[in-house]
């Protein structure tokens, strides 16, 4: 039997802003893909909330920073930690005008994927690999201006 697995809302993040914290609101959602056909046997791809899914399942986490200050936020990086559960699907983070990261250590420090290294059971180095990464972020290359928001996404498969 498969056992169902709960997605949390709930996710730590971070973002970092030359203004105050409090004038980045950032929201996340957990979504899965479903496939639906119409009474004429066209197809079309639907996201629905991950509330509970079993092993295999895709989730969209689709992370969004609002500007809700008055002034123009710059500067600011979005850390996502990969949940407990599920593992990284390889090229799925996105983010129009970010610099997107990895980290393989927790959230310690983080480095473009071909950088990325990892030590195997036997204490050798090699590559990190997708199934590695710990946390994803994004930097961004432009400013918020009040009321603008920025989404940055990625996909995970539950374990």
């Amino acid at each position: 039997m498969k056992r169902l697995i709960n997605i949390s809302a709930s996710l730590l993040l971070a973002v970092f802003s030359s203004q105050l914290m409090a004038q980045i609101e950032v929201t996340t959602v957990a979504e899965t893909e479903i496939t639906e056909t119409d009474a004429q046997g066209k197809k079309s791809i639907k996201r629905t909330a991950a509330v509970s899914v079993i092993p295999g399942t895709e989730v969209i986490y689709t992370i969004t920073a609002k500007n809700t200050g008055n002034e123009p936020a710059s500067n600011i990086v979005v850390n996502n930690p990969v949940p407990a559960n599920t593992v990284y699907v390889d090229g799925s983070a996105f983010g129009a005008d970010t610099v997107i990261t990895f980290s393989v250590d927790g959230g310690k420090s983080y480095g473009k994927a071909e950088e990325l290294t990892v030590i195997d059971a036997a204490g050798n180095s090699r590559a990190a690999r997708a199934e590695d990464y710990t946390h994803v972020r994004w930097t961004l290359q432009v400013e918020l201006q009040p009321g603008q928001q920025a989404e940055v996404w990625y996909r995970a498969r539950v374990k």
